[in-house]
């Protein structure tokens, strides 16, 4: 990835970003542009909703999407998921579907995900 490039967060690169893990943080400095699925912005909200401290971290979350740009799931998206889910279902690979969601909409967008979860190689 080129660091002038527009770039989307999965969420758990969100909460390390949150959290300030150096090296995450360090890496992500000099992108331009930040963007997080809807999907993500949804994940770390119900993170906020489900933890101890819930007022303190929905309003970091909050704060966080604010600072990016949120990508909604529109008509291309909803294409994109449609050929992903179907490829997936055919080679027997299950995925969570919030993970397909987020593909998508980055695949939608030209858009490459940071992330740390393998299954989005």
């Amino acid at each position: 990835m080129v660091k002038n490039e527009p770039i989307a967060l999965d969420t758990n690169i969100v909460i390390d970003v949150l959290n300030n893990k150096k090296r995450i943080v360090e890496s992500l400095q000099d992108y331009r542009k930040i963007y997080l699925p809807i999907t993500v912005c949804g994940e770390l909200l119900l993170g906020a909703k489900n933890s101890a401290r819930r007022e303190a971290n929905e309003q970091q979350f909050r704060q966080f999407i604010q600072a990016c740009v949120v990508l909604n799931i529109n008509e291309l998206v909803a294409e994109e998921y449609a050929k992903i889910r179907k490829a997936l279902k055919d080679k027997g690979s299950p995925l969570p579907e919030n993970d397909i969601w987020i593909a998508a909409t980055c695949l939608a967008n030209d858009l490459p995900l940071v992330t740390h979860d393998r299954h989005f190689e």
